[in-house]
């Protein structure tokens, strides 16, 4: 008798520890349990640590409540400004009510997912290409506002939207690469501009000033050689001051024994210019002067260029010998 007693105590004891190993439940820290009780949802939602169901009766749905990280696939769209580009994001969000997101949907996770797609083909429709190169923080907050309205009766909460990349076509980026080079060649030229236009009116003052004081031209002379002497070039071209040429004119001039500069000589007005160009006497009225092409009598002898002519006349031409040889020694006659 004693050992059927012990033989029911044992038996006991084990379908005890077999409905405790089948009631037993342990929740983890970020995890909430949701108890269906013959299909119907409990009001309590079980907290992280050791918890007992029913055997049978109760299904124990755990939920994660830790924020998931979810990448949205690359969405093809055309852009308001028609450009085909190829957006892709990434979405976060976390469960704060376990027992909708058990009931309301079948899978949040899932659910979630197609929203985000869908919100942002619309997203891309509605927005410009330079809007999803540039304001993407308004395109973002839009994004999360149209998948956040849906989430709430799911017991989701949309923490944050962030659109990763956005992908052009070749030919377009080639055209912004285009319009960006131009744009940056504009503002260069315009700032090329204004630096000339800056130096221009530096330079006009310092002409201004420079007028003034003639020296200091000519330091700014010597610094000019100085900044090409230290190049190392072979050939340094050094320009000479004219004003320091007549400086040095006007000091010879001024100096003590110098050669006064010579008179000019007058040329006696009641004298007149012969045929050769010399101012002399005028030849007696009726002489005629010889003829180089004519000969002279026989036994004459040409004048000589030293002697005076007849009448105190000067024949014209230089005083050089006549180099031709006499001819005649008969005198020519006068008219």
């Amino acid at each position: 008798m004693v050992q059927d007693l012990l033989i029911a105590v044992v038996a006991a004891a084990a379908v005890g520890a077999l409905y405790l190993a089948a009631a037993a439940r342990v929740v983890r820290q970020y995890e909430r349990g949701v108890v269906l009780r013959l299909g119907r949802l409990r009001d309590e939602v079980r907290p992280p640590g050791f918890t007992m169901v029913l055997p049978g009766v109760d299904r124990l749905r755990k939920v994660n409540m830790q924020i998931v990280t979810m990448p949205v696939p690359a969405q093809d769209g055309i852009t308001r400004d028609n450009v085909t580009v190829r957006v892709d994001a990434v979405i976060y969000f976390k469960v704060v009510d376990p027992a909708s997101a058990v009931v309301e949907v079948e899978d949040y996770r899932f659910a979630v997912s197609q929203m985000a797609q869908t919100s942002l083909r619309s997203i891309i429709g509605k927005s410009d290409l330079d809007d999803l190169l540039s304001n993407r923080e308004k395109l973002n907050q839009g994004l999360e506002l149209m998948i956040d309205s849906p989430a709430v009766g799911w017991g989701v909460q949309i923490d944050r939207v962030e659109i990763k990349d956005v992908s052009l076509p070749e030919t377009m980026k080639r055209s912004m690469a285009r319009q960006a080079e131009a744009d940056r060649e504009r503002r260069a030229r315009v700032i090329n501009a204004d630096a000339e236009l800056q130096a221009s009116k530096k330079l006009a003052e310092a002409a201004s000033e420079m007028s003034t004081q003639p020296a200091a031209l000519q330091l700014r002379l010597l610094q000019t050689v100085v900044a090409v002497a230290a190049e190392k070039n072979s050939t340094l071209v050094l320009p000479f001051p004219v004003e320091l040429l007549r400086f040095l004119e006007r000091a010879q001039q001024g100096a003590p024994g110098a050669p006064a500069p010579e008179a000019a000589q007058t040329p006696d007005p009641g004298a007149r210019v012969g045929p050769g160009g010399d101012s002399g006497a005028s030849a007696p009225e009726g002489a005629r002067p010889p003829d180089s092409g004519a000969s002279a009598p026989d036994g004459a002898r040409l004048p000589d260029s030293g002697a005076s002519s007849p009448d105190g006349a000067r024949p014209s031409g230089s005083g050089t010998p006549d180099p031709r040889p006499a001819v005649s020694s008969k005198p020519y006659a006068h008219h």
